[in-house]
């Protein structure tokens, strides 16, 4: 193994061992995943917050976005598809 994995590894371990201590507690334990529900449900009211500003003013979400970028990347697939036939005939 190289010294890349060795670091990965000992970090893993100190990871691990940290976690351990840290949820050893059961309040201590509830209070992060309390914590963490918090930021999930803030994530989620950003969101939410942030799609009505942008219908409010008329621009596309983002989940247009991603739509529109399938389809583009499900065309550029087919025209190269047919770009491949096309030289096949020449």
């Amino acid at each position: 193994m190289g010294i890349r994995d060795d670091l990965k590894r000992q970090a893993l371990e100190v990871s691990s061992k940290a976690m351990e201590k840290l949820m050893a507690d059961e309040k201590r334990a509830m209070a992060i995943a309390n914590a963490i529900g918090r930021v999930q449900r803030g994530k989620q009211a950003l969101d939410r917050g942030q799609e009505e500003l942008m219908k409010a003013f008329h621009f596309a979400p983002r989940s247009d976005f991603k739509a529109v970028g399938k389809q583009l990347s499900g065309l550029k697939r087919r025209l190269r598809e047919l770009d491949e036939k096309l030289d096949d005939l020449s």
